[in-house]
Order: C-alpha cells, then sequence, then structure tokens
C-alpha cells in the first residue's frame, strides 16, 4: 500500500514531482522514491509503505532488468506467488508483488490484469515507446486521479492533493458539488468535487502518448457476470461461494508486517472473524479492533464481545468521543480532499490510529456484502414495485437532502444521476449500481483516505471479483425470503458463526451523529456552517434557510443529520485547505539534488 505519482508531457519541473510526493508522505512513510526519463518525457514518485519484502529491494520506482518499462504501484496483487511461479524464468530482486505485476505486463501486456487478484493502481512508463499505461482494480479500492494541462501535459497521482501541490489550480467542480447537495450523490462519475481533476473509473485503464489520453475498460462487472441466472442446487453454489471466501481470506492474509481485523457486530465482519478462525485455527490471536462512542442505542460492542467470547483474538476498543470531533474532522478532511461520510468516518479513522499505535500495520474489514447479497433496507422495496427509486442514504424515514437550500442558479447546474439497467430484473440492477457508481465507491474513498492517513493498509476480502460474479448470477429468492435480506449469505454464515449472530438485524446508523449535532457539537456545528456560508452563501447556498434548515434541525427529532453534514462539509473543505505540507522530505530533497 503506497502513493504514486507521475507527471508526462513536457511542461512540468522536477520540483513538481516532488511537492507530489511529499503531499502523499502518509500514504507511505518507508521510504520514497522518484524516476525521471532520461528524455525528459516522464517522472515517476513513489511513497512506500512495506508490507511484502521488506527490504530496500522493494523500494519504487521498479525497471524490468533491460530497463524498458519503469512502474509505481499502490496496492496489492494478493495471487502474486502463483503468478510468479508462472512467471519463472524473469530475472527478479525482489521478493515483492510490485515486481510480478512489472513482469506480467512484460509478458502479456494488458492482459495481465485479468490474471491479478487484488487491489491496485499503476503506472507503467515504457521508455521505448515514450507511453504510459496506467490502470486501476475492478471495484477501485485504489485510487487514481489525474489532471491533463493546458498543453496536453498528464499529472496523474493516488490524492488529488498531491496535484494541487504542483501549482495546478484548485477550484470547486461546481455540477459535482450541486448534484451532491441536492441529491446526496458523490463518487458516481469520473468527475471529482475539484474542476479538471478527473478520477480514473475502477476497471478501467488510461494510456498516454503524445499527449494523448484513450481512457478504456477492462472490466464490468455486469458483463462478466451476465444476465442468465445460476439454476445449479442450493447446496452446490453454497459450497463454491464458502469455498471462494475461504480463499479469499487466505489470500489477504499474505503479509510480511502484522494483520488484524475490523469488526462490528453484523453478520458481514462476524463472517469474516469466522473465516479468520476457520484459516488460522480456534487457537488465532489476531488482534480485532471495533470502535465505540459510549452511547448504547448505537455501540455494537456488544455483539463484537459475544463473537470473540470464545476465541484468543484480543480485542481493541476504539472510543470516539464529542470532545475529539472538531480537531479529528480538521484532519480527516484534509486527507479526504473531498466531503465524507461523517462521524462513523471519524470514528473509522480513530480504529486506524489505534491500530497503527499497536504496530497492526495491514487491516481487514466486511465491505461488499450488502451489495452482494441485497442488505440494503430499500432492496426490499425494489421487490414491491419501487424500481430504483431507492435512496441513496438509508436508514431514515425523511429525505436526507435539501436542494431548497440552494441558490436556484446552483441547484440548475446538478447533473441528474441515471443508473444503467444492464440485467432483466430491478434487483440486480440496484446491486449493480450500489456496487460500481453510489455505495461502494464512496465508501471505498473514505476508508482509503482514513487508513492511508494511519500509515495502514486495509484490505477488502468480500470486494473479490470471484464472489461478486457469483452472488449476480443467483435468483432473487436465494437472496430475500419473506423481507429476510442476505439469505444465502446467512445460510452459509451458518457454518462459520455462534448462534444469534447470523440472525442480528442490520443496523445502518453506527454512531449518534445525529444527538451530537444538536447537542454536545451544536457550537461546533454551527461555526463550520457559517464558514461555508461565509464563501459559499449567496452562490451555492440560500443563507437564510440554512440558517433556518439548522434552527429547525436542532429543534427538532428529526432522524437524518445528513444534510447538515453536507453544510459542515462545505465549511470543512474551506478550513482544510488552510493545512500546509512541507515542500520535500528529506529522501526526495537528496534524489532531486543527484539529478540536479
Amino acid at each position: 500500500m503506497c502513493g504514486i505519482s507521475g507527471i508526462f508531457g513536457t511542461g512540468w519541473k522536477k520540483e513538481q514531482l516532488a511537492a507530489m510526493v511529499s503531499s502523499q508522505h502518509h500514504r507511505g512513510p518507508d521510504a520514497q522514491g522518484i524516476y525521471f526519463d532520461p528524455a525528459g518525457r516522464a517522472a515517476l514518485g513513489h511513497n512506500r509503505l512495506s508490507i511484502i519484502d521488506l527490504s530496500p529491494a522493494g523500494q519504487q520506482p521498479m525497471s524490468t532488468p533491460d530497463g524498458r518499462y519503469h512502474i509505481v504501484f499502490n496496492g496489492e496483487v494478493y495471487n502474486y506467488l502463483e503468478l510468479r511461479a508462472q512467471l519463472s524464468d524473469y530475472q527478479y530482486h525482489s521478493e515483492t508483488d510490485t515486481e510480478v505485476v512489472l513482469a506480467a505486463y512484460q509478458r502479456w501486456g494488458k492482459g495481465c490484469l485479468d490474471r491479478f487478484l487484488g487491489m491496485f493502481a499503476f503506472l507503467i512508463w515504457d521508455t521505448q515507446e515514450k507511453s504510459l499505461f496506467a490502470a486501476r482494480d475492478r471495484f477501485g479500492v485504489k485510487p487514481l486521479n489525474y489532471y491533463v494541462n493546458d498543453d496536453g501535459t498528464l499529472f496523474t497521482a493516488s490524492e488529488i492533493k498531491a496535484l494541487h501541490a504542483t501549482g495546478l489550480p484548485a477550484e470547486f467542480d461546481q455540477v459535482t458539488w450541486a448534484t451532491y447537495l441536492s441529491s446526496g450523490a458523490y463518487d458516481h462519475s469520473n468527475r471529482t468535487f475539484w474542476t479538471r481533476v478527473k478520477a480514473l473509473p475502477a476497471g478501467h485503464t488510461l494510456t498516454w502518448q503524445n499527449c494523448r489520453i484513450q481512457i478504456r475498460s477492462w472490466y464490468d462487472l455486469a458483463e462478466r457476470s451476465g444476465t442468465e441466472l445460476d439454476q445449479r442446487p442450493l447446496e452446490t453454489v453454497q459450497e463454491e461461494y464458502l469455498a471462494l471466501l475461504a480463499d479469499s481470506v487466505r489470500l489477504r492474509f499474505r503479509s510480511d508486517v502484522p494483520v488484524g481485523i475490523n469488526l462490528s457486530g453484523g453478520v458481514d465482519s462476524s463472517t469474516l472473524l469466522g473465516l479468520v478462525q476457520q484459516f488460522q485455527g480456534s487457537e488465532s490471536e489476531v488482534s480485532a479492533y471495533t470502535f465505540v462512542t459510549g452511547d448504547k442505542n448505537y455501540d455494537e460492542l456488544p455483539w463484537v464481545e459475544q463473537m470473540l467470547s470464545r476465541t484468543h483474538h484480543p480485542l481493541r476498543v476504539c472510543k470516539l468521543t464529542p470532545e475529539m470531533v472538531p480537531e479529528l474532522a480538521t484532519s480527516v478532511q484534509s486527507h479526504q480532499d473531498e466531503p465524507f461520510g461523517g462521524l462513523p468516518t471519524l470514528a473509522y479513522a480513530r480504529l486506524f490510529e489505534e491500530a497503527r499505535a499497536d504496530g497492526t500495520i495491514v487491516l481487514l474489514d466486511g465491505q461488499g456484502m450488502d451489495e452482494q447479497w441485497a442488505g440494503y433496507d430499500y432492496y426490499v422495496g425494489a421487490l414491491n414495485g419501487n424500481g430504483l427509486a431507492g435512496e441513496l442514504i438509508q436508514g431514515t424515514m425523511e429525505p436526507p437532502v435539501r436542494p431548497s437550500c440552494l441558490t436556484p442558479e446552483f441547484l440548475a447546474l446538478a447533473k441528474p444521476f441515471i443508473p444503467q439497467e444492464p440485467f432483466p430484473d430491478k434487483l440486480r440492477n440496484m446491486q449493480y449500481r450500489d456496487a460500481l457508481f453510489t455505495k461502494i465507491p464512496r465508501a471505498l474513498r473514505f476508508n482509503d483516505r482514513v487508513s492511508m492517513r494511519s500509515s495502514t493498509e486495509l484490505r477488502e476480502p468480500f470486494l473479490d471479483h470471484r464472489l461478486f460474479e457469483l452472488a449476480l448470477r443467483q435468483p432473487t429468492d436465494r437472496k430475500i425470503i419473506n423481507g429476510t435480506r442476505k439469505w444465502l449469505l446467512r445460510q452459509v454464515s451458518k457454518q462459520l458463526l455462534p448462534e444469534g449472530v447470523v440472525d442480528a438485524a442490520k443496523r445502518p446508523l453506527q454512531t449518534p451523529q445525529r444527538e451530537w449535532l444538536r447537542g454536545s457539537l451544536r457550537s461546533w456545528a454551527t461555526a463550520c456552517l457559517e464558514e461555508a456560508l461565509a464563501d459559499f452563501g449567496g452562490d451555492y447556498l440560500d443563507e437564510s434557510a440554512v440558517r433556518e434548515g439548522w434552527q429547525s434541525y436542532c429543534n427538532s427529532e428529526a432522524d437524518s443529520s445528513f444534510h447538515v453534514w453536507q453544510w459542515i462539509s462545505l465549511g470543512l473543505m474551506r478550513g482544510s485547505r488552510r493545512l500546509q505540507v512541507p515542500l520535500t522530505h528529506g529522501a526526495v530533497a537528496a534524489r532531486l539534488a543527484d539529478v540536479a
């Protein structure tokens, strides 16, 4: 897990690459490296978080023995040992998966992507063709953002702040903001919240040559799943799915640093615990982490303790208090670069802080099961004829957004989100929407940034494409029966979990955000709103409507605080940009001196 950056073209300076690398120091504090193409057409930067092969041999950028290809890589290809055996004639200099990726590209070209099991974003510079090949994993677990200058020079990096660190203009994209504030949709396209900054879509490649860019899809979940339903016996499907689950978890334990697991009280993370027990045995002492807020109405500690009661896993309880929120929110926002998911994201950030302090560098969690097996409440509505009207925010009875608090001119900029419908049935179309355009993309961005903020690697064993493809082939009556969601998963999980855990109800709200914002955090929230109005009142926001809406929220028992957090996000975005990062870290500065 690392930070990558690159510049391609002629309109750039070496100091810009140094600034990009420095701005992503948190993504890889163990080493920094740079490469400059002798012809001056390309530059690569890398921040290393050492996970596999901790020796200096694992440092990047890496090159093929003939010097033609140069790579910077972020993520993990978990089946690298199997691929290395297939590519045994390559002259390896390390034990890393990065070098296997380089060998695979040299052998198979872009066809290597279909052979990878993992999460990744990488840049490969071809010194012979003077061309770039970049790719992002199937679900977009690892980020890759880019900016094309007026002269065709391409800047690309793991995080948006690295692009802006070069001096490129940092201006809000009003269309994205209007869409987000009016509908709650974000991370559903290649647009970001910043003008001209694009995100390479999940499952896509980017090629650059002579200032010409091509973006192409290399993986589509609907295409690979197919529209035909799986009519095999239920027992056969359950056996295959459980075997894939076990293999996915086994592969994600490949690491040269300690691995831990994130737990909540739900079926998904408890299934993960059961799989860890199955893989490592009942004596496993892998550390488990969970967050709490001190509010028994939200905390899932009793369920977590129940899961761990018959195991040897040490539990680290990571607490978020109202007093922590102001400083933590500013820090998390400075790492997110775009709006994030409120107090649940802050609570998750606390978890990674504690893990890093313990020396646990890799964590696994249970993201992805709700989209695979129709776990959200509105999926049931889809079966009752509600089509794709499912809300982007679940668990509330009232509308989560307040478009009436936007100025008419700004609201008119919003682009309606029209989801693709590649399947013949409503339920699978909704699952596809959530997996590729709404739920998973935003969760992955939140989680990547808060984990990397603490220099920890987050692995998602349930975001294995083999699991998703199998799940999407299943008929509706294997997902929802008599209102019970994730039905087949629950049957599989009964083989792994203690009695009572499998049948636990889904609890979408995990922090007392509603109560804290109108209670102990009211003064802070008010200050954030005023910060937002100072810059965006009259242009984005109707000032009187926002203040009236805030007072109404504080004086009511409204069950949704999403719109309030949207306004707070504007204030946080404005404030976080005041944080400064040093121009260069020592290793990068020394390397610049060497090539000057």
